[in-house]
């Protein structure tokens, strides 16, 4: 289960790590723009708020990354505590977005599920090897 929980998780990293690139270095591109369905000006007025969530977006990625090299190197239990953080953290943030706003949804499961399974396998395999 470490190991299934580990790839979702790493996959997990990788969406928050595209999702950093178009908030933080891509924002005001078209391809951006229309991904999130922001006009040219909407971007222009919004890049620094939408380089500071990449940020918080990279971060998340961080920490499962942080996650994998821990269990990868034998420290499982300090690894294990990372990658939950990581992807817990990813769960949270995908909810307050359905929460705040239904029309996000799509954006929300794209950034929800995937890191909400990662924690399941995670704990189910740390109670069951326990």
């Amino acid at each position: 289960m470490l190991v299934a929980g580990s790839v979702l998780a790493a996959l997990a990293a990788l969406v928050h790590g595209y999702i950093f690139w178009l908030e933080s270095i891509a924002w005001r591109t078209a391809r951006a723009r229309r991904i999130f369905g922001t006009t040219e000006e909407e971007a222009r007025v919004t890049a620094p708020l939408a380089l500071n969530q990449g940020f918080y977006n990279l971060f998340l990625a961080v920490d499962v990354l942080l996650g994998l090299v821990l269990v990868a190197t034998g420290a499982s239990a300090a690894g294990r505590t990372a990658l939950l953080v990581g992807t817990g953290s990813m769960v949270a943030a995908s909810l307050v977005l359905l929460i705040s706003d239904r029309s996000k949804a799509r954006a929300a499961l794209v950034q929800g599920v995937i890191p909400a399974v990662a924690v399941l396998l995670l704990v189910l395999g740390s109670v069951l090897s326990s």
